[in-house]
């Protein structure tokens, strides 16, 4: 299995330590490990949390909690807390 190393997010500086908020799991109270891996790179940490945020919203032909729902499924099939 490849392993990336990326710094925790307690020893996030700068433009991360702003992005930290809005990526962590309120729940859990730490960023999960598909938005820490972005941590070597802000910019691409950021826009993760954009798109997520963006393909989660209602839209005409599927609501949020449809949206949820698979999400839900999904991570249950890879076996991810989130």
């Amino acid at each position: 299995m490849p392993w990336i190393e990326a710094p925790h997010e307690d020893e996030w500086k700068g433009e991360l330590e702003e992005l930290r908020p809005s990526v962590t799991d309120p729940k859990w109270g730490r960023v999960d490990w598909i938005m820490r891996i972005h941590a070597i790179d802000p910019g691409s940490l950021q826009a993760h949390d954009v798109l997520y945020r963006q393909s989660m919203r209602s839209t005409k032909t599927l609501r949020k909690v449809e949206r949820e729902m698979i999400a839900v499924v999904v991570s249950q099939i890879n076996e991810c807390h989130y």
